[in-house]
């Protein structure tokens, strides 16, 4: 394996298209309210949101190598990590290094917006950076906050925090916005961490999946799926989203589909893998819709 390999594994390359769909939608609530945002300042928090994306990516690939859990886990398509320390330990030292630096640019990049608008945005920036750090080895033992964390760190961290880079406000409508990728982000972990059950109980973690089971975790996934679309209801209703924003619910059968199949092949895991892969399906499509949605109404 190249050095360059050593980089790119922790990275999650393959999955960095997180960022791009939550800032799409966050740069969308900033032109729907603002009228007109500076390029400069988009340019600049979507390296911000790729670098916490890289940074906690690769934190936790270091983290899960240091604690054993990679000689446990048996990774699909969409969950088990990178498996590049697993099969290469020497890589461990790069691993760190690349999340230390990931987090140093995304610092970075939010010191520039503390410059340009003062300290208002210090609550979701410091916020971001702390749950960076102490998600997997910490957050990941405690059910409530490991499961929702990951929604706070793209919904209203990311996305929120894309809208007031850009406009200098925090508002409603941003917010509103952010609960469609917090919601589909708790779903995406909570997912993924079904077929981790077994490996993650060896090594002391706890998530709803081993606390309540698969099946019953079922229900907070369709519970939360129900919460993204609601989302986006509630926010045309309350006048805070344009009726275009609606676009959105496009991806709404194929959540159904998804939650159908969370539900009927919970224990099942070769048959769960494709509901998993609609399931990042849904985290990339469902914000750019509603993105398109508010740029058309701009």
């Amino acid at each position: 394996m190249t050095k360059a390999q050593h980089v790119l594994g922790p990275m999650r390359v393959p999955f960095l298209v997180l960022p791009p769909a939550c800032v799409a939608l966050g740069a969308g609530t900033a032109v729907w309210t603002a009228g007109e945002i500076k390029i400069l300042h988009l340019i600049l928090a979507f390296i911000g949101a790729v670098a916490a994306h890289i940074s906690v990516n690769a934190f936790n690939e270091y983290f899960d190598f240091r604690s054993g859990l990679d000689q446990h886990t048996v990774p699909t398509p969409f969950s088990g990590g990178s498996g590049t320390l697993a099969a290469h330990p020497e890589a461990a030292r790069t691993a760190l290094i690349t999340a230390s630096t990931a987090l140093g640019v995304a610092a970075l990049v939010g010191i520039y917006f503390l410059i340009v608008w003062g300290p208002a945005i210090l609550p979701l920036g410091l916020l971001g950076l702390i749950l960076i750090v102490i998600y997997t080895p910490w957050l990941t033992h405690m059910p409530f906050l490991c499961l929702i964390a990951p929604g706070l760190g793209f919904g209203p961290m990311m996305t929120m925090g894309t809208d007031f880079a850009l406009t200098g406000t925090y508002t409603w409508t941003a917010f509103i916005a952010s609960l469609v990728p917090f919601f589909l982000l708790v779903n995406l972990l909570l997912l993924n961490q079904f077929p981790d059950v077994e490996a993650d109980r060896s090594v002391g973690r706890r998530n709803y999946p081993m606390v309540v089971g698969r099946k019953n975790a079922a229900y907070i996934f369709a519970a939360s799926m129900a919460g993204v679309y609601l989302s986006l209801i509630v926010g045309w209703a309350l006048n805070l989203l344009p009726a275009w924003a609606l676009l959105g619910l496009g991806t709404l059968p194929l959540g159904v589909i998804t939650v159908t199949g969370a539900y009927r092949y919970a224990d099942n895991l070769e048959k769960l893998v494709p509901y998993m892969g609609f399931n990042v399906i849904l985290n990339i499509v469902t914000p750019i819709l509603a993105a398109i949605g508010l740029f058309i109404a701009a």
